[in-house]
This record gives C-alpha cells, sequence and structure tokens, in this order.
C-alpha cells in the first residue's frame, strides 16, 4: 500500500513490512502518536499520501482514531481469530467497517521536469487514511502466507511484530540496525565478560 517510506523525526520507525504493522509500533518504547505533528509525520512517511503532503488540516481528533485503530489490529494481530473472543470480534468489526471507507484519491500529475509524480486529488479526510490502514490489515489477516511470515521480534523487551519477507524466513528482529545490532553489542560484551574471567 505504501507509496514510498521516508525518513522521518519523532523516532518513527517503518520497518515492519506493512503499514498496518509500522502503525503497531507507533507505541513503542512509548507513546509516539501523542501529537499532531508525529501523527502527521507517520502518515506522510507510511506512504499512505505522497511525498511532501502531509495531512495539514488534520485535527486532534485523528490522533484518537489513530490510535483505537492500532490497538485494534494489535488485538486482530497478536489475538488467536479461531478463538470466540468478544474483544477479538469487536475488533473484527471495527476494521471491517473502517476497511469500507474509500481510500484517498491520487492522480498522477507532471513535475517541473516532465515525469509523472502522484499527488491527491484533494485533502484526504481521516476516513480515507483509516481505510488504508484497514485494508492492508484485512489482506494481511486474510493471506494465510503473509500470516504465516508474522514474527514477533526476538529482541530484548522489544514487541514489535513484523512480516518476515526473508529468504529462509529466518529474520529475528524488527530491524537488523536496531534490536539485531542491541543483540549483536549484548553478544560481544557476554563473550568479552568470559574471556576475562
Amino acid at each position: 500500500m505504501a507509496l514510498g517510506a521516508a525518513t522521518v523525526p519523532y523516532e518513527l520507525r517503518f520497518d515492519a513490512g506493512r503499514v498496518c504493522l509500522d502503525l503497531l509500533s507507533t507505541s513503542h518504547p512509548a507513546e509516539r502518536l501523542d501529537s499532531l505533528a508525529p501523527l502527521r509525520a507517520w502518515i506522510a512517511g507510511s506512504g499512505l499520501v505522497p511525498p511532501g503532503a502531509p495531512p495539514a488540516h488534520a485535527d486532534a481528533s485523528w490522533i484518537g482514531r489513530f490510535c483505537e485503530l492500532r490497538e485494534d489490529v494489535r488485538e486482530l494481530v497478536l489475538g488467536c481469530p479461531v478463538a470466540t473472543s468478544r474483544s477479538y470480534d469487536a475488533a473484527l468489526a471495527r476494521v471491517n467497517d473502517l476497511a469500507r471507507a474509500a481510500p484517498p484519491a491520487l492522480r498522477a500529475v507532471r513535475s517541473e521536469d516532465g515525469t509523472l509524480v502522484s499527488e491527491l486529488a484533494e485533502p484526504p479526510e481521516c476516513a480515507a487514511l483509516l481505510a488504508a490502514v484497514a485494508r492492508d490489515a484485512v489482506e494481511l489477516l486474510t493471506d494465510p502466507v503473509a500470516r504465516a511470515g508474522l514474527r514477533q521480534c526476538e529482541g530484548d523487551n522489544c514487541p514489535i511484530v513484523y512480516l518476515d519477507t526473508s529468504r529462509g524466513r529466518r529474520r529475528r528482529w524488527c530491524s537488523s540496525e536496531v534490536c539485531g545490532n542491541r543483540e549483536r553489542v549484548a553478544r560481544h560484551r557476554r563473550r568479552a565478560a568470559l574471556a576475562r574471567a
């Protein structure tokens, strides 16, 4: 679904492999969507809108709506779909309801150098952006191959869930640069401590 990921401030991460999973990581290690600036940055960085088009018209109500969707996606990704659970069923109903709205409309326009680039046809409504994330969650949850690739990071105290698309499906960390590097440093320190002992 992502149109292109960008590096943004607020320590936002976009390495989970799916937009809906990237939304889950906005609560680790602390709440990231605590004001409009990081929410706008997440929307732009996730690729829900074309580069350079963060939704400037977003208001404070968007924060709660994105956080509610995040918790519903968390319930669906980490919960058990076979079990009859009221919280799972309620989360599923809310995500399905959000997914029904039309996603943001894009159009192709010529850039200054003549190449075609995408731009929003009009400023996206919150419901349209939520629909894009909810549809991504529906696609993930209903695709048995993708669902089988869901992994929880093996990093120390890291709850991030990611989609393992590596060869051999042996990816261990949400990010080799973040949790993987921490693990390698810790392993090196343990070996150095044993060598000194």
